[in-house]
């Protein structure tokens, strides 16, 4: 029976974990081109390899991002772990440089995978306050002559911005690759590869996918010879997405401009009213003047946006105070404001820093704020509530 082409605008999600090749001959081509890891196959041989649902949200997000190509898998960590895992080669013994204001679940996987069982030689770069001495950073890129630069566009929980243009400059004069983790600014805000980053990463988890029900990583790049050599290496270890997520996320993408446009409205809206409602010690939001890295962010991203991020510090006199402060208002905004370890959906969720981060910052009172894109005016409310508790 002859199968109907139907009309969808959508591309299907395609489950097969293999795909049919007609003939001896066909397998032996599709196979030996295979070798060649084009980013979209002629021929389709097994979801692991490539899955035409799959490449279809790649060029969604290519498109967004501007890049020459776009390979999806499993999560953000999946995503950092197949970007740096392309400039480990054997007896290769140069020095990595990293931010040390960067994702926990990335400090932990340099300290557990590169340092321990893959012998790599890491530095960290660390800021001074709230910003970065850039003729230090600079010093340590000309002794150390790192083979790699790592760094995050905007840092959590501080929402330190990096001046992402002047460090990619810093690192190719020395001939360091740079791989930068732009999930919070997004594309909307900075492009990094129109700059000369080597690789951009996203948590598609967060603001690419935006509504909190599902898992993806994504790595953007210009260089081909990277491409071919991230998709042998997502193919070998398994970190493809699942096309019933690419499928989900593709759809999600179609919103991302007018959903995080408006999440970065809200969130200088209500970080204006946590600065002047005398109940937080300090907020940190990159919109607002008083943030030390405030004049970075205007002239990286053009003053298109400052983010979705917020986090304040509740005002008391002493730790304990604190601390029932943070617990008072956490109470008080739920159910509009839930605790949730993650970041970027389309409401607006917190969590509270000393109790995710630990002894790296010891603050009793302060809360990360995700801000979604609900009505300003009752989220407003909910936070005032939270606040007069």
């Amino acid at each position: 029976m002859k199968k109907r082409e139907i009309n969808s605008v959508r591309t299907p999600v395609y489950r097969d974990a293999g795909f049919e090749l007609p003939t001896a001959g066909t397998t032996s081509g599709a196979f030996t081109a295979e070798a060649d890891h084009e980013r979209e196959p002629d021929l389709y041989i097994y979801s692991r390899y490539r899955n035409p649902t799959v490449v279809a949200a790649e060029e969604a997000i290519m498109a967004v991002e501007g890049s020459g190509w776009a390979l999806l898998l499993q999560s953000g960590m999946a995503a950092i772990d197949t970007a740096l895992s392309l400039f480990q080669d054997a007896g290769r013994q140069g020095t990595w440089l990293f931010f040390s204001e960067i994702y926990g679940g990335t400090l932990s996987y340099i300290g557990s995978i590169l340092e321990k069982r893959r012998g790599v030689e890491v530095s960290f770069f660390r800021p001074s306050g709230g910003r970065y001495d850039y003729s230090h950073l600079e010093r340590m890129i000309e002794d150390l002559r790192p083979d790699i630069l790592f760094f995050e566009t905007v840092s959590n929980p501080l929402l330190i911005v990096a001046e992402g243009r002047r460090i990619i400059s810093m690192a190719k004069k020395r001939g360091a690759r740079v791989i930068i983790d732009n999930t919070f600014a997004t594309p909307l805000l900075w492009k990094p590869l129109d700059d000369g980053a080597d690789l951009v990463i996203h948590s598609a988890t967060k603001y690419l996918s935006g509504h909190g029900n599902l898992t993806a990583g994504v790595i953007c790049g210009n260089d081909m010879t990277l491409m071919k050599s991230a998709i042998e290496y997502r193919k070998l270890v398994g970190h493809m997405l699942s096309p019933d997520d690419a499928y989900r996320l593709q759809t999600q993408m179609a919103s991302f401009e007018v959903r995080f446009s408006r999440q970065c409205e809200n969130a200088s809206a209500i970080a204006t009213i946590l600065q002047l409602s005398g109940k937080t010690d300090r907020v940190l939001y990159p919109g607002l003047e008083s943030h030390d890295t405030h004049v970075a962010a205007r002239d990286l991203t053009g003053g298109k946006g400052y983010g979705a991020m917020i986090t304040f510090d509740l005002s008391g006199s002493t730790p304990d105070e604190k601390r029932k402060r943070r617990d008072r208002f956490i109470e008080a905004v739920r159910p509009e404001i839930r605790l949730i370890p993650s970041l970027g959906d389309y409401h607006t969720i917190l969590m509270p820093v000393e109790a995710v981060w630990g002894a790296k910052y010891p603050e009793p009172g302060m809360i990360r704020l995700s801000v979604g894109f609900e009505r300003c005016d009752l989220l407003e409310e909910v936070i005032m509530r939270g606040l007069e508790a």
